[in-house]
């Protein structure tokens, strides 16, 4: 089964927890502190693998998680990194977020993007040791990893694309030429799917796809053109095989005319990208239709077939050489801002990974931990940008989980 497009929930590993812990010595009344920082949870990488050919396994199974880093222990042991997790697709996949955003096109074995970031590990005790703080009591929680839902989107990546009305020979047409083995009958859509073949012809060779037949209508949705009219968006070249049989209730002529329309209405584009017409099925009769520029064939008998293969092969050469390789698309996403303001019925709601990491402590109820805690969102401008949006004296701010009263910076300054 050839599965095109899948929607996939992503997650990344999360960050082990840091441990406080003290290694008591004579004449060290307070303990050295020895408590090890827990490892950073894994990564989700997708990666393009030449070996995998198809979505489907993700349509079977569309959640996937990377490992979580382990905790700290006493004695300096930290906790070890999670694994990351290597998401393998075909050559050809681009990749969106739920939102919609382009993250990556990917084209060549092993191009890969990260889409998510593992959980910070938390430190342990022995991280905060300072000549201010010769005895911390202290240590933070590790990060939840970030998750999302992604979009999958294979392209087949083609040197040709075979573009005609069902039952027009296409399928025939690349058995004829290459090693592939699609499914050939006489009745409307036999191709479901896109199948892809290498042909070899006097010592060159290129990629031919042969994509499902198109109707009038396709390019808005009608039929099945408009699944598979994106794996004709990656090909260098359009092979319009016309079929001038009376199995076809459209003359050649009107096929060309609604297959050139269906192309450019899917794509501007893709009515300049350079193309062959080919007139298939030419042994079946006795008068072929005058079509400028047309070339007959009959991948039956073969009659015609090399010629125009040695056709498709000088327009492929001629197509590399003006637009060279794609080297696919990576989006580097810069690092986000620290943090978010805004008003929620009473509560001001702070949001942000450098805010939610200066409270992530294991225990704020201890002095230290709530101490440092608070001039880690002073130093960010937590206080100020409350501050200026006019909190007051005992308005209750929110960051992640945590809830607490604001208290104002000159009150307590005072204090």
């Amino acid at each position: 089964m050839f599965v095109d497009r899948v929607r996939v929930h992503l997650r990344a590993g999360a960050g082990g927890a840091g441990v406080v812990s003290f290694v008591r010595q004579r004449g060290k009344p307070r303990g050295k502190p020895t408590g090890g920082s827990g490892g950073s949870g894994g990564s989700v990488i997708v990666e393009a693998d030449p070996s995998i050919a198809t979505l489907l396994s993700y349509r079977r199974n569309p959640h996937h998680v990377a490992g979580s880093g382990s905790h700290g222990q006493g004695d300096l042991k930290h906790g070890r990194h999670g694994d990351d997790l290597v998401v393998r697709v075909p050559l050809g996949t681009v990749i969106h977020d739920d939102g919609g955003t382009l993250l990556a096109d990917l084209v060549s074995p092993g191009q890969s993007v990260k889409v998510l970031d593992g959980g910070r590990g938390g430190r342990g005790n022995a991280a905060f040791l300072s000549p201010k703080m010769r005895a911390p009591s202290i240590c933070e929680q590790g990060e939840y990893g970030a998750e999302g839902w992604f979009t999958f989107e294979m392209k087949l990546l083609a040197d040709a694309a075979l573009v005609g009305f069902p039952n027009a020979g296409k399928s025939t047409f690349i058995s004829a030429v290459s090693a592939a083995k699609p499914k050939i009958a006489d009745y409307p859509f036999t191709t479901l799917e896109p199948n892809l073949g290498v042909v070899e012809i006097d010592g060159r060779q290129f990629v031919l796809a042969d994509i499902p037949g198109l109707i009038e209508g396709a390019a808005r949705g009608k039929g099945l053109g408009h699944e598979f009219l994106r794996h004709v968006e990656r090909a260098r070249v359009l092979v319009i095989l016309l079929d001038p049989s009376p199995i076809q209730t459209e003359s050649p002529e009107r096929q060309l005319d609604v297959l050139v329309s269906e192309l450019e209405d899917f794509s501007p584009e893709l009515g300049r990208r350079p193309r062959l017409l080919l007139i298939n099925k030419s042994d079946s009769v006795s008068e072929l239709p005058d079509i400028p520029g047309a070339h007959a064939v009959s991948a039956v008998t073969g009659a015609g077939v090399k010629a125009a293969l040695h056709m498709i092969a000088d327009l492929v050469g001629d197509a590399r050489r003006d637009a060279p390789e794609r080297e696919g698309y990576v989006l580097h996403r810069p690092a986000g801002e620290g943090f978010t303001l805004r008003r929620e019925n009473d509560t001001w709601i702070i949001e942000g990974l450098a805010a939610v990491r200066a409270v992530r402590f294991a225990d704020l109820t201890n002095p230290q931990a709530a101490e440092l805690a608070a001039r880690r969102l002073r130093q960010l401008g937590v206080d100020q940008a409350l501050a200026d949006a006019g909190a007051m004296q005992g308005d209750l701010v929110q960051i992640g989980e945590l809830e607490f009263e604001y208290v104002h910076p000159e009150l307590s300054e005072e204090e």
